[in-house]
């Protein structure tokens, strides 16, 4: 240290140097400025300390008396010398004074070192010294004297540490390092002090599963089929049978793992899907409209949005998101809050044969600080962290109207690339295996894949914005001639903001649950209503590096790829039966007053509605949160019980056939029925996932599935012609999706007090369907049922058993 300070025991010692991964990776060292306002020529960016280059100054007697204390000798090490402090001296640590930062370069073997796959070698304006990006080759030439390109690139890389490890930077690495540690175990000690009580998930007894399995499929199939299916149940559960076998490994698995259904779970509902995601995968949230008057309201909506991500993202760093809890019947039960640091650290990469969810797990290196801004169809990184310093809300305007003016650009417009995500997941995997093989399209993949979340800024839709074309433009974005190449559908978080009010987000729903997609959004919602009312300012009040353009390298081949996924895409949007409707009627506080859930009022309603359209009952999904145990996702309510076919039967039949009190029986008979199952599936007693695991086990450790796994019976049973969720919502808002399978409905309800809103979805192609003759079932079976409820007389109707809270249906895209 002697020879750095000059030979001066007494001299200062440079500022300490906060040197973060990120900025290694960049290829950067930046000196802590805590207030953030110091601008590139005030910190002294890029300038080269005379006297730490030269050895001249005052500084410079010491030096040389250092260097002859060497001895003939040493010749060697005094060149070696010269050039650490020549680095050194790019590097910034000459005299710098307080605030001061100056940029390195780095050669890209040297910051390969640190750079993950397919990271970027080059950036553009980022987060380092407020002035841009240094070419490395340029850099490097700066920073060592004519001798070091000479040199092999691994000693230029030691050179940079050892004068790293002469100014003392290492030291302040290390202790950022430790500190991250330090804070990552107050966040494990936290997370774990949240989630102590969560149990893990129990395997249900083999027994019971099999005996719930044929209760429930019984009356949905031909009695022929039945009998055979019963056979090879029994067979399947015979003491000491094949069943018993894979019983006792996945109570192995449970053993071994933190959640034995997780992966079985997360690869059969969505990694395995080769289906587009958008309509049939990926649900949307649809705000209520905005009344924007010009392109400025629409950026301001958009930074307020913007830094509500930023703030309820700081929760979720620093574990300060208060822990969940269920209510109800089975209230007080911690849930575990996994799925929730999802949001914005996870990423689905498409695959030729099953999909990979990626997620940002790493202990030294720091978040993402960049979104993605789709505008135009084309794609810039918006940093909201430049200098160590949080963007504020007239930053990100700023900003965003930079973004919106380089779009406008027709000569710099670049190919729609985004309409490759919507493609089928093979065809998009193969088109990604493509572009990257350029490192242009690795660096643009590589910022996306990595980024917080996206805002895709749409132009007008051109249609009239009632709930129905709302929903619809959100579900797939109008097709490629509107907004559909607007988006990246892999990213889990899009939210939507467009010039003609219509708001709302797209969400990959792999990494997290119906309910945590809620939370978040309304904490959006609110944080953006707080906002308008306070001023943003049109002018940021420092000069800030303009976002970027990613760029993209088309070949013929992408092309044929795009023009196939726009064709795909439009036929989607053009096959899609969709209506969104608002039953005004009543509500849940009648259905309450009933002392009735109305989660499964509603379910027996939308059986009763399918009876009425197609006079059978069919598999039905309705999903029910296992967060009460550790990793718990979701498991599936089989809402068409045998009770339900009673109770639809008597209702559609002749109205003399059954009296009013045979049908209020049966109607209380199917609402206890569907609350009980309710119960077994939030506590991990339903069938769907012990039967999955089952099937798993098999696969992994046999030649073939067993017989039951191959049936007919439990095929169908898989087959969910009517997938239903309830999205509760406290704010102005609510979700949709498309349907399941090809003659299938997705139906969505957001029950409140006065009134119950329905979204419906089903496809053209398919003649046995209508979304709006069923949603015309479902108002007349909801008035029925009410008419029917007035008959009852409170006093002697059984109330059915409370349902916890935690049951209600999210909107899980399920299957």
């Amino acid at each position: 240290m002697a020879l750095w300070h000059g030979g001066s025991a007494k001299e200062p010692r440079p500022p300490r140097c906060e040197v973060r991964p990120s900025s290694l990776n960049r290829s950067r060292l930046f000196v802590a400025d805590p207030d953030g306002r110091k601008s590139a020529e005030e910190r002294g960016c890029g300038r080269l300390s005379p006297p730490a280059l030269t050895g001249h100054g005052r500084h410079g007697a010491s030096r040389r008396r250092a260097q002859r204390a060497l001895g003939p000798g040493g010749r060697e090490r005094r060149r070696q010398q010269r050039l650490l402090r020549a680095a050194g001296g790019a590097a910034g640590q000459g005299r710098a004074g307080p605030g001061r930062a100056v940029l390195g370069g780095e050669e890209p073997a040297a910051a390969e070192l640190s750079r993950p796959p397919h990271a970027p070698t080059q950036r553009g304006p980022g987060r380092g010294g407020g002035g841009g990006t240094l070419d490395r080759a340029a850099a490097t030439r700066r920073a060592l004297p004519a001798a070091a390109p000479e040199l092999p690139d691994e000693q230029v890389c030691i050179l940079k540490l050892l004068c790293v490890f002469a100014q003392g930077i290492l030291p302040s690495y290390i202790l950022v390092i430790n500190n991250r540690k330090k804070m990552q175990k107050n966040e494990k000690d936290t997370c774990s002090k949240d989630e102590r009580e969560v149990p893990k998930l129990p395997v249900p007894p083999l027994q019971q599963t099999l005996r719930m399995y044929l209760q429930c499929m019984e009356h949905l199939v031909p009695e022929e089929q039945f009998k055979k299916t019963k056979a090879i149940v029994e067979k399947f559960g015979i003491a000491g049978g094949l069943g018993e076998s894979l019983q006792k490994m996945l109570e192995e698995r449970s053993e071994k793992t933190v959640n034995w259904v997780f992966n079985y779970w997360l690869d059969d509902m969505y990694l395995n899907n080769r289906l587009a995601l958008p309509v049939n995968s990926s649900p949307a949230i649809i705000f209520a409209r905005q009344d924007f008057k010009d392109v400025d309201d629409q950026l301001r909506f958009a930074a307020n949005l913007i830094s509500g991500v930023q703030d309820y993202k700081a929760l979720l760093d620093t574990h300060a998101l208060p822990a969940d809890f269920s209510r109800g019947q089975l209230s007080g039960h911690p849930l575990c809050m996994k799925q929730y640091y999802g949001l914005f650290s996870s990423y689905r990469l498409p695959g030729h044969t099953k999909d990979t969810l990626v997620a940002q797990k790493s202990n030294v290196m720091p978040e993402p600080e960049h979104i993605i801004v789709a505008c135009n169809n084309q794609f810039f990184v918006l940093d909201v962290v430049i200098n160590f310093r949080r963007l504020s809300e007239g930053d990100l305007f700023t900003q965003l109207q930079k973004i919106a003016k380089m779009a406008e650009n027709e000569e710099e417009m670049l190919p729609p690339i985004g309409l490759l995500t919507t493609d089928g997941r093979t065809e998009w995997a193969e088109a990604r295996m493509i572009l990257m093989k350029d490192s242009t399209n690795r660096d643009s993949l590589d910022m996306i894949e990595r980024c917080i979340c996206l805002v895709c800024l749409d132009s007008p839709s051109g249609v009239e914005l009632n709930d129905t074309n709302m929903a619809f433009q959100m579900l797939h974005g109008g097709g490629c001639h509107k907004n559909g190449a607007n988006r990246w559908y892999d990213k889990p978080m899009q939210f939507v903001v467009g010039r003609d009010g219509l708001c709302g987000a797209v969400c990959e729903h792999s990494p997290f649950d119906g309910i945590v997609m809620v939370q978040c959004t309304e904490y959006l919602l609110r944080h953006t209503k707080e906002s308008s009312k306070k001023l943003v300012r049109a002018d940021s009040v420092s000069e800030l590096p303009a976002p970027r353009r990613l760029r993209w390298k088309c070949s013929p081949n992408i092309q044929t790829y795009l023009t196939s996924a726009a064709e795909k895409l439009q036929r989607a949007v053009e096959n899609l039966d969709f209506i969104a409707f608002r039953f005004e009627h009543y509500g849940k506080e009648f259905i309450k007053k009933q002392k009735i859930s109305p989660d499964a009022y509603i379910q027996v309603a939308l059986q009763l509605a399918f009876y009425r359209c197609h006079g059978k009952l069919v598999p039905t999904y309705e999903s029910a949160s296992l967060r009460r145990f550790d990793e718990g996702r979701v498991e599936n309510i089989r809402s068409a019980t045998s009770e339900a076919l009673a109770f639809v039967k008597a209702m559609a039949g002749d109205k003399t056939a059954v009296s009013d009190s045979e049908k209020i029986q049966k109607f209380k008979d199917a609402i206890a029925a569907q609350t009980n199952y309710c119960v077994l599936a939030v506590t991990g007693m339903a069938i769907d996932n012990h039967l999955l695991g089952l099937r798993e086990v098999a696969r992994e450790h046999l030649k073939e599935l067993p017989e039951i796994f191959m049936d007919e019976t439990y095929l169908t049973s898989n087959r969910f012609i009517l997938s239903t969720s309830q999205v509760p919502t406290t704010m102005e808002m609510f979700c949709c999706y498309g349907p399941v399978v090809p003659n299938g409905y997705g139906a969505c309800y957001n029950p409140q007090p006065e009134h119950i809103l329905f979204c419906i979805s089903s496809f053209k192609e398919c003649n046995e369907t209508s979304s709006d003759r069923f949603a015309k079932a479902v108002e007349e079976s909801l008035l029925a049922m009410r008419d029917l409820c007035k008959k009852c007389s409170p006093t002697t109707a059984k109330p059915p058993a409370k349902q916890d809270a935690a049951t209600q249906p999210q909107s899980d895209r399920q299957r």
